[in-house]
């Protein structure tokens, strides 16, 4: 199959890039089917340019994101959550799609090299980087990580996300990691001085139903994405999925295949995670007899098993540096050798991949190819958690009932007190932890109690799936013993929900948590965990 073309690409996505400032090459704007406007030169080098999708599109025929912005002038760079023509009218919404208000985020560069430049966006994150494709591209800050920092939009504020940067992003003195703050905050990234501000009222997107294949949801992230991943569904572009565990990314990846041209075509899962190095290459590409100890006979891989169809890769990140090459070479030719063979295999498959990880990090840490990146997430869905969308809880439960066959009226089985108490559970574990929680109602006959201290709202975080720590029995006691009294029993909720986060993935939790792998396997044993 061949690669599909930078038209093929736009197609999936709204787009609409503008300047201040002249462009160095002159431009033309040609049009795609209910798509945007995209900038496009004679140059022949390839770019990457920020999709309304909130992905990374491979243009085979634009200039390079610097000539475009031109970045000694002041600039605007909007991305619209609204489709657009070459003649500047919008399109209608699909059938099965409404709008929604929606205020755009903006961010002004005060102080640094590139001082004067702004982007404004009015869907998903905002990120800022020194690599192309982030929205603000900070590429005369050499103290600025290749993807520094996310931000996006929440009904308190704005969400501020360190990508595991290695000069940090600073809030005033303190250095953040996570943190809502403000419209109006100044925030430090590198040597660069970038303000927050609350950006025009734009209306997107979202789908009329609250469903989508096996997926439900009333909350309006929830049917945004619905109607981003029916648009995504009609091309063929590789999509990324991004978002903790339990929160349905494979249920995602199915309804992009089934809602495909593909649909009738083979769905094949490869989860990365659970395979060696030499299983993963085997399971990919496939071996022929002998191609290895123990290779008794040819082995067809995944995506060649996926011809015609999808291939889902589950837990990319997962995915041994030595193999990146490989999927890179076949995202890019639609080619492979199988182990131990020598003719080469041509494939027509679509790559829908997902992770838990934070690939931008990855990507900073040099332990994940900065040009596969880009391959995989031409389209990028970020999945919400369970705790971000609580009115959710009420229609999944009832579902999750049903399928267990329960016939009772939900609020019989579930009364309004617990589903209150439920629906301001942290959920570590996402939809996955809540059907756990309803077939243990149906098979007990009785709500089982929630984990102490995990019913309170909020992000996660150190506390948050903490107990309430009786402080004040221990105000009595000398300090040091004070101290490890509430620390023992601090590490006794915190390091079972960080297991349980990472679904019993040592390494994982390490990431997560911020620790050294060596200490958090020496924590679990003194606890008895491991």
């Amino acid at each position: 199959m061949a690669p599909a073309t930078s038209s093929a690409t736009a197609s999936c996505s709204s787009r609409l890039w503008c300047s201040m400032a002249p462009c160095a090459t002159p431009m033309s704007t040609k049009p795609t089917t209910g798509s945007g406007v995209v900038a496009s030169t004679a140059a022949s080098s390839p770019s990457f340019i920020r999709s309304g999708n909130a992905g990374f599109s491979a243009s085979a025929t634009g200039p390079s994101v610097d000539r475009l912005n031109n970045a000694h002038a002041p600039r605007i760079v909007r991305r619209g959550a609204q489709r657009h023509v070459s003649a500047g009218k919008k399109t209608l919404p699909y059938p099965e799609e409404s709008v929604r208000p929606l205020q755009a985020l903006r961010v002004v560069v005060v102080d640094g090299a590139q001082a004067g430049e702004t982007v404004e966006i009015e869907d998903e994150g905002l990120h800022i980087g020194s690599a192309e494709g982030n929205d603000l591209r900070l590429s005369e800050d050499p103290t600025v990580s290749r993807f520094h920092v996310e931000l996006t939009r929440r009904e308190d504020g704005i969400l501020v996300q360190d990508n595991g940067s290695t000069n940090g992003t600073f809030l005033g003195q303190a250095r953040i990691e996570r943190a809502v703050v403000p419209p109006g905050t100044e925030l430090r990234v590198g040597r660069t001085a970038i303000r927050v501000e609350d950006g025009t009222r734009v209306s997107v997107e979202i789908a009329l139903e609250e469903e989508l294949g096996a997926l439900k949801g009333t909350n309006p992230s929830m049917r945004k994405l619905f109607a981003r991943v029916r648009k995504a569904a009609a091309s063929d572009v590789p999509c990324l999925l991004v978002g903790e565990s339990g929160t349905g990314k494979e249920l995602f990846a199915r309804a992009v295949h089934e809602h495909s041209k593909r649909a009738d075509g083979p769905f094949v899962v490869v989860d990365c995670a659970s395979l060696t190095p030499t299983l993963v290459a085997s399971e990919l590409f496939g071996h022929e007899k002998g191609a290895f100890t123990g290779a008794d006979r040819r082995h067809q891989g995944a995506f060649e098993r996926a011809d015609g169809g999808t291939i889902f890769l589950d837990e990319i990140g997962e995915l041994p540096e030595q193999l990146q090459p490989n999927l890179l070479g076949v995202l890019e030719r639609r080619r492979f050798r199988r182990l131990g063979g020598r003719d080469e295999i041509e494939v027509d498959v679509r790559v829908v991949s997902a992770t838990n990880r934070d690939l931008r990090a990855e990507v900073n840490a040099g332990t994940f190819r900065l040009d596969l990146y880009y391959r995989l997430a031409v389209v990028r869905f970020a999945v919400p958690s369970l705790r971000e969308r609580p009115e959710d809880i009420p229609i999944l439960i009832e579902h999750f009932l049903r399928e267990a066959g329960e016939t009772a009226p939900m609020g019989e089985v579930v009364p309004p007190a617990v589903m209150a108490g439920l629906q301001r559970h942290h959920w570590p574990g996402n939809v996955r932890e809540l059907r756990n929680y309803v077939e243990a109602t149906v098979a007990m006959g009785e709500t089982p109690e929630l984990e102490a201290g995990l019913s309170q709202g909020g992000d996660p975080g150190v506390a948050a799936g903490g107990p309430s720590i009786p402080v004040n029995a221990v105000l009595d006691l000398p300090y040091k013993e004070a101290r490890a009294n509430v620390l023992q029993q601090f590490e006794a909720h915190y390091l079972p929900h960080i297991l349980e986060r990472a679904d019993g993935n040592v390494s994982q939790a390490s990431r997560d948590c911020a620790m050294d792998r060596s200490h958090l396997w020496d924590m679990l044993r003194k606890h008895k965990l491991r």
